[in-house]
């Protein structure tokens, strides 16, 4: 494993370590070595440079998981410039408003992509920008960045002595619902230092093939490109993940790691079920799991259908990715109910809703100090906020940590439901629905209601081969798995599937929209 101090360094001491190494492979068999890619990277670095980019300048991208996204975000890296990658599910308003605030001078995005022209929407962006300093440039890459000669480069920036002197060189934001996306700013080191703890709670091996269903525009994929130049291992990457092409694809490739939710998880078990007895992926060391918490019992399945060790779960923000992971040496009652114990350097509390600490054992909202902690929001204003008296980083988050250190999600803060007056975790009753064997994938939602304030509603998809559940069958369940009467969903809605985002998590702000104005049960 490499040491560095930024993503240039990574590149030149993997390259020149072993350039024939395969770094990644897409569905149509392009692979890139290591060597490759540096020679790419300098290669984009010149022809970026030659439009005028340099140090300390804003560029966002918002290309789909491509060979030539972990060139870009390399040429970006080599001149100093700072990176802003956006999630390709993103359209006018967001971006609109991303660019803007982050000062952005060059947009780069796909053309036309499944059926959205990015091309169109940069254009209607820039002419919004036109008198502004600088004025927004748009450059379409469809599989081709700009090149130049590399010996026309100037010398990359000299990285910082001590990671506290990094400057931010990321710019993520986070997932507007109801408010503007909010800027998390970030470094090479914070992203660096994720890598490696991660890696090492996945025991990660030279020729580890993993499989980067999601978004490389995620945080979590500059995580996984530092990770390959870390540890030598290959990205298997997909522009867009499909419940049957994409699991074909990571068994063709031997995957080993086959992450990151349990979107993907529940695809390939599906693909393993349709397949037979025969492993599809019969080298398969474990499956990194994050995004959202999952049920317990998907753990137990993945491990004994796909085999390996099972999902290692991770739990993060945008502003402070992987703050604990699963280790592969952790029980499977941690490995199926918890997010693992905390990275190395993070410190985690819990504390009530009155701000007072509590001991292990006792829910309250998890707070937050780690080395990779964002360097504050690029809105400064929004610090205040995020951030408590003595320092901690409010996650929204709640949860408990036991005795041993390991970290069970119980659900988000606004992510309770306040029926008469009573809470109700969404995640308690999400949990136990999953367990039904009617039941596919599950969100519950608290629905506007006179009488209740909030009524509880469960939103179910069906597995292959099954009838969909019944009201009174999902009541009658959960009344036998012991659950209050009052948590018990008032409402059953059942569609052909739950939705999630790229990064897998279930957008619960548009369930409630959909279901709320219609009566149903």
């Amino acid at each position: 494993m490499f040491e560095a101090r930024n993503f240039w360094e990574l590149t030149e001491a993997r390259a020149a370590a072993t350039p024939r190494s395969e770094m990644a492979v897409d569905e149509h068999g392009r692979s890139m070595s290591f060597g490759d890619y540096r020679t790419e990277v300098l290669r984009a670095a010149a022809g970026l440079a030659g439009r005028g980019v340099g140090p300390g300048d804003v560029v966002s991208w918002m290309l789909p998981t491509w060979h030539e996204s972990f060139v870009l975000a390399g040429a970006l890296a080599r001149l100093g410039a700072v990176q802003n990658p956006i999630l390709p599910i993103y359209r006018d308003r967001e971006v609109g408003f991303c660019t803007a605030q982050a000062g952005t001078r060059l947009l780069l995005v796909p053309g036309r992509w499944r059926g959205f022209d990015y091309e169109e929407m940069g254009r209607r962006i820039a002419e919004d920008r036109q008198a502004a300093d600088p004025p927004l440039e748009v450059l379409v890459c469809d599989h081709q960045l700009p090149e130049g000669d590399p010996a026309t480069l100037e010398s990359a920036p000299s990285p910082p002595a001590t990671s506290d002197e990094a400057a931010p060189g990321w710019l993520f934001y986070t997932s507007g619902t109801t408010a503007d996306p909010k800027g998390a700013r970030h470094t090479d080191a914070d992203l660096i230092i994720t890598a490696r703890g991660m890696g090492d709670r996945l025991t990660a091996r030279v020729g580890d093939r993993n499989l980067m269903a999601f978004p490389v525009t995620h945080i979590a994929g500059p995580i996984w490109l530092a990770a390959s130049l870390m540890y030598e291992l290959v990205n298997v990457i997909t522009e867009s993940f499909d419940p049957r092409a994409t699991p074909a694809l990571a068994s063709a490739q031997d995957v080993t790691l086959a992450g990151s939710a349990t979107a993907f998880h529940l695809a390939y078990l599906n693909a393993q079920r349709e397949a037979g007895s025969e492993p599809i992926f019969p080298k398969l060391r474990n499956c990194p799991g994050g995004g959202a918490p999952k049920p317990p019992r998907l753990h137990y399945e993945v491990k004994e259908q796909l085999g390996g060790r099972g999902i290692l779960s991770g739990w993060g923000l945008t502003e402070a990715p992987v703050l604990t992971m699963a280790s592969t040496h952790d029980p499977d009652d941690k490995l199926s109910t918890t997010e693992g114990r905390p990275m190395p350097g993070v410190q985690l509390r819990v504390v009530t809703v009155e701000g007072e600490e509590v001991g292990p054992g006792r829910e309250g909202e998890l707070r937050a100090k780690a080395p990779q902690m964002m360097e504050g929001y690029l809105d400064e204003e929004l610090d205040a906020d995020a951030f408590d008296a003595d320092g901690w980083f409010r996650t929204g988050d709640l949860g408990v940590i036991d005795d041993q250190g390991y970290v069970r999600i119980t659900g988000r803060l606004k992510d309770v439901i306040i029926r008469k007056g009573e809470n109700v975790s969404a995640k308690e009753v999400e949990d136990l629905l999953y367990e039904h064997a009617k039941v596919g994938d599950v969100a519950v939602v608290g629905l506007p209601d006179e009488e209740r304030g909030e009524l509880v509603c469960a939103v179910v998809s069906t597995p292959d081969g099954e009838e969909p559940l019944t009201f009174t069958e999902m009541q009658e369940f959960l009344k036998g798995r012991g659950l209050r009467m009052q948590a018990i969903p008032e409402r059953l809605e059942v569609v052909d599937a739950v939705p999630r985002n790229p990064a897998g998590k279930i957008p619960k702000h548009e369930l409630r929209a959909r279901f709320a104005s219609r009566k149903g049960r």
